[in-house]
This record gives structure tokens, sequence and C-alpha cells, in this order.
């Protein structure tokens, strides 16, 4: 395996260039005319031998070539020490460790071993006979990698023998391969949320990236050099610390180490149940648990000769980010405009804004219990979240001074207050409530009808109510009209019986046509 030898005048053009020039290691190799990699081999060379720059003025090039390529040790090669390529595969995940800096502690515990170059040579091609999702280095506590596995597992109603298909969860850890698996109901974004929540329970923490396929429930838009990530799929990442990296479309390498425990789970895992029936989705996952625990624990990785919970606690453990105090809550946000009345129409419950953000448009979190408002990433409102009753939740401070004197008023208090006056009052307000798409509008109209009774006296105004029963006149100017102009006083026009004439001085009778 030995290299090419460049003349030592190049060689001296490269130190230079390197350590007096400061250039990396593209423009030297393209100034003096050699190859990337032999720029690469050339310095870490001179980094192993101690060589330092400026070269001292009694080096020659005999001493200095004598410096970069020693003579061999006369030990033949079958014989000479050799590496565990395991452990320096697994130490070059740690950050910041090189196959410079192994090489020299190799060589420190077998001085008669191969020199830097033999050594690479000889790495490389020990990892060249892995997977490739092996031969990639991933570091400790860097990535993530999730996806939905392409087989489904089943789950059996014990009532109805009806089945029903549930998708696996898959989540590895790069460095590690230390992997997760879980039954979900669906692919949507509850089950997506709720399956990485789990998962970085299992981990005890979180990657610094995740990285995820383009599924519709964590990428809005998918996109090769832009993807929109889902807004509450980034709420969830902000809460653990992490950042969602979505892999580029068509480029299964982005993601080949959960491809590859897609592949495991399939074989080791749900292969192995292939032949039971699941009455609960807790008892498939309690199955897969147990499996899962065997994978991670008891099963070595094959030429790594350890087990996952092993490479585990050395590697990707430390590295991991503490979980947060709380666990994540799922959450959904939606795009909603603020009605005239300064309430919020949220799957068929209103839920008040302030006043003054009438018809803005505004951005809702919705969570379990709570729901949350925000006008320009301001929270303006948080109620508790109530089912779709189709009724208004209204916080007086929300409200404008003109309305805020009603607030105390409830429904039953005036029907109250209207039975005192009398009953033709009383069912007039109870029209009036039930014919008004809002209720605040109700409550001014009969509070108004009400107070009707201090200028006018009770018996006109019960007198009144009547008369506009009669007439379908269901509003405060109505009953007003009718006092200010004393109709109150008169009987309202009886509608005829079927069949008889209408007597009335402005109506022509059948006489004026013969």
């Amino acid at each position: 395996m030995a290299a090419t030898r460049l003349l030592m005048r190049r060689l001296r053009d490269i130190l230079r260039l390197k350590y007096e020039a400061g250039l990396p290691h593209r423009a030297i190799a393209q100034a003096c005319a050699v190859g990337l990699g032999t720029v690469s081999e050339y310095l870490a060379r001179a980094t192993a031998a101690g060589v330092v720059w400026p070269l001292p003025e009694d080096l020659d090039d005999a001493r200095l070539e004598a410096l970069l390529f020693p003579p061999p040790c006369g030990i033949p090669t079958d014989q000479r020490p050799l590496s565990d390529w395991g452990w320096v595969h697994r130490e070059l995940r740690r950050p910041d460790v090189t196959l410079a800096l192994l090489w020299e502690e190799y060589r420190a515990g077998a001085p008669d071993g191969f020199g830097y170059s033999w050594f690479c040579d000889l790495y490389r091609g020990w990892a060249g006979r892995l997977k490739p999702t092996m031969r990639q280095v991933h570091l400790a506590g860097e990535k993530l990698f999730v996806d939905f596995a392409g087989r489904t597992a089943e789950v059996v109603d014990g009532n109805t023998g009806e089945i029903t298909p549930v998708q696996i969860f898959v989540a590895v850890l790069g460095a590690s391969s230390f992997t997760y698996a879980a039954a979900v109901w669906s692919q949507k974004l509850p089950d997506w949320i709720a399956a990485h929540v789990r998962a970085f329970g299992y981990f005890s923490g979180a990657a610094r990236q995740t990285v995820s396929d383009n599924l519709k429930a964590g990428v809005t838009k998918a996109s090769f050099h832009e993807p929109v990530v889902n807004r509450t799929y980034a709420d969830m990442a902000r809460h653990y610390r992490t950042a969602i990296v979505p892999a580029r479309p068509y480029k299964p390498r982005d993601k080949a180490k959960v491809e590859a425990a897609v592949l495991v789970v399939e074989r080791w895992i749900l292969a192995r149940l292939r032949n039971r029936q699941f009455y609960s989705l807790a008892e498939l996952n309690a199955a897969i648990a147990e499996l899962l625990r065997r994978l991670n624990e008891e099963r070595p990785i094959r030429r790594l000769g350890v087990t996952r919970r092993q490479l585990l606690e050395e590697l990707d453990r430390p590295a991991l980010k503490p979980l947060p105090v709380e666990p994540y809550v799922f959450a959904e946000w939606r795009i909603r405009r603020v009605g005239i009345d300064y309430h919020v129409d949220i799957e068929d419950h209103f839920y008040s804004v302030p006043y003054r953000f009438a018809r803005s448009e505004v951005e809702v979190r919705l969570t379990g219990r709570a729901v949350e408002i925000f006008a320009k990433g301001e929270r303006i409102a948080v109620h508790l979240r109530s089912s779709g009753n189709h009724k208004h939740t209204t916080l007086a401070d929300h409200m404008p001074s003109s309305h805020r004197r009603y607030a105390d008023w409830t429904v039953g208090r005036i029907r109250r207050d209207a039975a005192l006056i009398g009953p033709a009052t009383a069912a007039l307000c109870d029209l009036i409530l039930e014919h008004r798409p809002h209720p605040e509008q109700g409550f001014r109209s009969c509070l108004g009808i009400l107070r009707l009774a201090r200028p006018f006296g009770v018996a006109r105004l019960e007198a009144a109510a009547a008369r506009a029963i009669e007439i379908g006149a269901l509003t405060y100017g109505s009953v007003r009209s009718i006092l200010d102009h004393k109709l109150d006083r008169h009987a309202a026009h009886q509608r005829p019986a079927d069949g008889a004439s209408i007597l009335h001085p402005n109506i022509r009778g059948s006489r004026y046509y013969q």
C-alpha cells in the first residue's frame, strides 16, 4: 500500500499554503496541481510525524522524506497488530474524533503497527463490507430518524369481529441504532405527534435533529430546497428543542437508517406476531415492546459485536438533550376571522376576544382542554374548551363598556322580571330570546322593553306587549312605537274567519264592479 510520493519541493508548498497562507485543502490542491486526497494525506502525515511550520532551516529534503515516510519496521504485514475496527467505527461517531487521532492511539499501543495510510486503507476496506446504513457515520446524539413501516398490523374487535389495520411507527437513533416501534391507529397528525412524544420518553432524551419522511401529517409542503413543516409538528419540536429536517423528496439515502430499522422491525417483530390475534391496541403494543426489548438488549449488531442498548449508553444517551419537565400536549392550529360581535367560531362554539379585534384574522391553538387565540403572534385570549353546542363563552373584559352593563343579566332573570309585569310581557320576552341569533341582542331588547314600565306604567306595557305579539312585532322599537302612538289603547284588527268579507273604508266591495 505504498503511496506515490511527491517531490519534497511540492510538499513544502503544500505545508506553506496550509499553515502560512491558511488556504483550504481544495484551493491548495488547485494551486499545486495535485488531488484533494493527496493534500489531505500529506498534511495528515505531517501532523502524525510532528512536523511544524515553519520548517527548521537544517531540515533537508531527505530528512523530511524520512519523517513522513519512515522505513518499514521489518515485520511482515500479516504479523503486524491490527486495530479493533468495530471499536474504531464506534469511536468515529463521537464528536471531533478523527482517524488521525485513532491512529496515534493505535501506534502508541503498537509501535510496530501500520503507518497512517495503511491504517486508513485497512479501516476503509473493513467499513466497505458493512451495510450502507452502518457505513454512514452518525455522530452521537445528532439525529433521530422516524417513519412509518410499510407493513401494517391488525386489531380485532372482540364484539363484532371487525378487523382494523393499524400503522407501525418506527424511530431509530443514528449513532447507536437503538430502535423504538409502536402501533398507532392512523398516520394522521394526532397519532404522529403522540408517537414522537412516546419515542422521546423511550429514549429518555431528544436528538439535535429529527429526520422525517415527507409525510403529510408532518410536512405541509414537500420541497427539495425549502420544505414547509406543519405548525403543530414544529411546535412539538420546539418543546423538545430538536430541529425537524425532512428528507429530500425521492432521496431514500437521506433516511437510510430508518429504512433499515423498518426492515428489522418488520422481519424481527411483525413476522413473529403474524399468527397472533390482538383485541386492543394496548395488547398489541405490549407484545411489540417485549420483542423490542429483546432486539435492543439481547441481539448484538453483526460485525460490531455489541447490542443497541450498549451503544445507546455508550454513545447516544450522554449526548441527547434532556426531556422537558412536562411532555408535549398535542395542539392544533387553525386560522379564523373574528366576527363583528368579537367572537370566534371554533368547532361550533363561540369564544370571545377583546372587542377591538372584531373582523381581524387570528390564529387559534386548540388543545384537549384549552383554546388560545393569537393576533400577530400575541396571545389575546384563552378559554377552557367547550363542546360544539352553538353557545357562547364571553369574558366581561372583552366586551365594550356599552355591553358590559348587561353582563350580569341572565335569561332566567329576564324571565322573572318580565313575569312580574304580566303574562304578555313574559311571552314577548320569551319570543325575543328565542328568535335572536346572539343572546346579547335579545338581552338588550328585553331590558329596553322592561324599562318602558317606568315612563308608561305596567298596565300600558302589558297591553302593548299583547298587541306586539298579535302583530308579530318582536322588537323594542315596535313596542315603544305602540306606546308612543297610544296604540295599546286600541284593539288590533282581528283576522276574519275563512270566507268572511273584510270590511274597511279603503276596500271596494263587490258592488263596485257591477
